[in-house]
């Protein structure tokens, strides 16, 4: 299976996975057309304190995401607010399917603006850190979560990255 049909794969097959709820906002992100590399946006630091990652991780984003990154109970279906609770950041969850570019930027900017860069508009109930932690600490906490995965979710985010600096000549 080429890589073009993979994709293809993945977008008809996410819906399912995601449950309805999730499938208008997979569906608006397949179609949205694709924003720019932010250039401002920096890459993953080659080397990352991952004991210091999970400090953050524990201050910053334990409260919504767990304590062991199992997310709040029926993340899959919208609060009374519509909003859809915080997901999982371990294997059983979505993180791992986007790019490094994407979890900077809704970690950054708060979801609704990260999703607005792809053209979806959605009141997504993720704050923006970028006030609060520098892009350093984004990262450390990013590199701990990544830090958790299994093998086969690592590699599947580790080409999703890569096709992602790939596709802006990065």
């Amino acid at each position: 299976m080429g890589a073009r049909d993979m994709k293809t794969a993945i977008l008809i097959a996410a819906p399912v996975v995601l449950g309805l709820a999730g499938a208008s906002v997979w569906l608006a992100l397949r179609d949205a057309p694709q924003a720019a590399l932010d250039p401002t946006v920096p890459v993953m630091p080659a080397t990352v304190d991952i004991a210091q990652g999970e400090a953050l991780y524990a201050q910053n984003c334990a409260a919504c995401h767990g304590a062991n990154l199992e997310g709040q109970t029926e993340w899959r279906t919208p609060d009374a607010d519509g909003r859809l609770p915080a997901p999982p950041h371990d294997e059983t969850g979505h993180t791992w399917h986007h790019p490094d570019r994407v979890l900077f930027q809704y970690t950054k900017l708060g979801g609704r603006d990260a999703l607005a860069l792809q053209g979806v508009e959605l009141d997504s109930g993720m704050p923006a850190f970028g006030d609060v932690l520098t892009d350093r600490e984004i990262w450390t906490i990013l590199a701990y979560i990544q830090s958790t995965w299994p093998e086969r979710a690592s590699a599947v985010h580790a080409e999703r990255t890569a096709a992602d600096l790939a596709k802006e000549g990065n």
